[in-house]
């Protein structure tokens, strides 16, 4: 992963580049949540391996270290990247990485690394991906400098590939019905650059088809009038993902809103192809329905894309249409500019979003709202 992990929260509404307004804090529409009901402690196994640096690069080359195809491109600048080979060559110290061993494939998943990982790769391959350019080694006062790995004397060579980087490997025991404790991981370890937000570190710890369909939903047509252009922290993949796991799996809400996420994505990671046919078609023809009948301003009480409005209405969309079709659009609007007007609506999607308590209540008044519009 790159350097760094977490979720940034934003308090205040952000604007998408093309003018799109939302709540930059979609866990709780606005209100930072206090993470709560978090197991009391987890089994985890863990232990230290020590490896050769170039048994480390053959194995990222394979793929049996495994640094997810969502996480960030290569970050570092070439001269930081040149000092961090420089530590090796001189023997210095240099930080260990963090790795996760997958149940299903025995692969180990970077966690923090990334970066030196990319850089040990980069180095042996002789280019620097940033660039494409020759991977010489450059701003470094010693007698490295401008030397590529075929360039180096064979003792330095020998000594960089005899180097050792030693990994912390962990694996969540308990509870088994998920990676809740590799999320933490990833999320608390690193503090430096931009934090990871909260999706884009599901979709490296959850890789798979599910988050490929996450993608490829948040491609529809209709979904990008309404949200703008797609976010580049991938708040809109998020949303999406919200809908679906409020939808599917409602009675099974437990706050926080980001561990439910994190659970429903997890179930889900390696969805079956009924699976992808039975979320695309209940998105899509939601989405379809919200725009035909709201149009691109939907989600919006105000200025901004609430995220409680757009939970609660399009699960009451999608409730409504599994029913049948809807024949009766402007009753539809009518129905959900009431619902929009309705005092105890209004009172679950302001404040305390994501109690189970409110979560319940507003998706229980927007299906009232829509059942029997015909």
């Amino acid at each position: 992963m790159v350097s760094d992990a977490g979720e940034a929260a934003g308090n205040l509404s952000t604007s998408a580049t093309n003018g799109a307004e939302f709540d930059e804090d979609l866990d709780d529409g606005g209100v930072t949540e206090v993470e709560e009901s978090l197991p009391f402690k987890y089994a985890i196994t863990s232990y230290g391996a020590d490896y050769p640096v170039d048994g480390l690069v053959e194995r990222v080359k394979r793929g049996d270290v495994f640094i997810p195809p969502f996480q960030r491109k290569f970050i570092w600048p070439l001269p930081k990247a040149s000092r961090f080979v420089e530590s090796l060559l001189l023997g210095l110290p240099v930080p260990g990485i963090f790795l996760s061993r997958e149940k299903e494939t025995g692969k180990l998943l970077v966690i923090d690394g990334q970066q030196r990982l990319l850089t040990l790769r980069d180095f042996y391959d002789g280019v620097f991906t940033p660039s494409s350019r020759r991977f010489a080694l450059a701003d470094i006062a010693s007698r490295f400098a401008d030397r590529t790995y075929k360039t180096l004397p064979d003792d330095d060579r020998r000594r960089l590939d005899d180097s050792i980087i030693h990994a912390t490997v962990v694996r969540q025991d308990e509870p088994s019905e998920d990676d809740s404790s590799i999320y933490m991981i990833f999320e608390r370890l690193n503090t430096g650059g931009m934090p990871l937000s909260a999706q884009e570190i599901r979709a490296c710890i959850y890789h798979g088809s599910f988050n490929k369909l996450l993608k490829h939903l948040n491609e529809n047509v209709q979904w990008r009038e309404i949200f703008g252009k797609q976010h580049k922290r991938t708040r809109d993949r998020e949303l999406i993902l919200r809908f679906l796991a409020l939808n599917f799996d409602s009675d099974a809400y437990a706050p926080p809103m980001k561990a439910f996420l994190n659970l429903f994505m997890a179930k889900d990671r390696n969805l079956s192809s009924e699976g992808w046919s039975r979320y695309e078609k209940t998105f899509v023809g939601t989405i379809d329905l919200v725009h035909k009948s709201i149009g691109p301003k939907a989600f919006r009480p105000v200025r901004v894309l609430n995220a409680a409005v757009f939970d609660a209405v399009m699960v009451g969309f999608a409730r409504r249409l599994h029913s049948g079709p809807v024949v009766d659009i402007v009753k539809l609007r009518q129905a959900y500019n009431n619902l929009l007007h309705d005092d105890d609506f209004e009172s679950v999607i302001e404040t305390s979003t994501t109690t189970a308590v409110n979560v319940r209540e507003r998706v229980k008044l927007a299906t009232e709202a829509f059942k029997d519009v015909p």
